[in-house]
Order: C-alpha cells, then structure tokens, then sequence
C-alpha cells in the first residue's frame, strides 16, 4: 500500500514513547536525532483508537480495536482505506498474534516484550523492542524499509493497546 510520505532510502530507527501524564493514549515516535515523526493520539470509544499524524499533523493511520471478538483484534487503516488487522491467537507460553497485512507475521520472545515483523518469505521487515526501566511506555522499532514505518508502528500500537487491556 502506497503512502502519501516517504522517510528515506535506508534502515531506521523509530523511538516511541508515550506521554506519562495524559487522559488518553498519546505517543510520539521519534528517530534517532529526535526529530518528531507521528504523532498518536487516543480517542474516546469503546476500546481502543489510536489516531496517527505525520509531523505536520495531518491524519494518516488509525488503529482501532475491535470489540465483540473473542480474542482481541484491532483493523488497521491507512488515510482512511482499511489495510489491514492484527489479532491475538490463542497460546499458552509465547504470546502469537495473526497479521492480514502485507503478507508479514510477528514473532514475540517469551515475556512479550520484543518482536520480530517478517514479511512471507521471513526477511526482517522491523524488529520491536520495549525498553523497561521508564515511566511510560517506550518501544525501539528499527525498519528496515522506511516505506514499512506506518505499518509498523500500527502493529506496535495494536500489541500494545491488547497488552493495556489485559493491564500487563
């Protein structure tokens, strides 16, 4: 799926950390220098819906969950066109979520606490990482495509938001 905003020609780290004092979800995601790359934004709704903006804050991805499902699922939209959804399967030890965009997959570590994006032929598309000792949450996604950086920011977002819902 095309986007609207191209980062660069090289692999790239994204930084996100979501604000400590907020009524709602509110992250932002940075590369390394620190410059602002999207803004995220929760709304009020039943469950989750996560709002994302470039830098300049025009609206170009939302993340939003999916309530009367059995186990928790969130679709994934780019400037407004659903793209995508990212479920939780049903597994005892390793936590393992269904991904219906772009052909990837996502392995998670046993704590849930890293992850690895692949796309179907296993090549790394992103590798996520939670960062532990902060105040808020703060993930490091390194892409390696910076086309692949909204899509793989939306399916931190969704892992995240599941996790929030079972308040780990």
């Amino acid at each position: 799926m095309p986007c609207s905003f191209i980062l660069g020609d090289d692999d790239m780290k994204m930084i996100l950390k979501q604000k400590f004092f907020s009524w709602f979800d509110r992250y932002e995601i940075n590369d390394e220098s620190g410059n602002l790359l999207f803004i995220v934004e929760g709304k009020l709704s039943w469950g989750h819906c996560l709002k994302i903006h470039d830098a300049s804050h025009q609206e170009i991805g939302m993340v939003q969950e999916k309530l009367l499902s059995f186990l928790p699922r969130f679709e994934l939209y780019i400037e407004g066109e659903h793209v995508g959804t990212l479920s939780k399967d049903l597994s005892w030890f390793r936590p393992r979520y269904h991904i219906d965009y772009n052909g990837w997959q996502v392995e998670g570590d046993f704590m849930g606490w890293d992850y690895r994006v692949l796309d179907s032929s296993r090549k790394e598309v992103a590798v996520i990482s939670k960062e532990l000792m902060h105040w808020s949450d703060t993930y490091e996604i390194e892409v390696f495509d910076p086309k692949d950086a909204l899509g793989a920011l939306m399916i931190v977002l969704s892992i995240d938001a599941e996790k929030c819902s079972r308040n780990e």
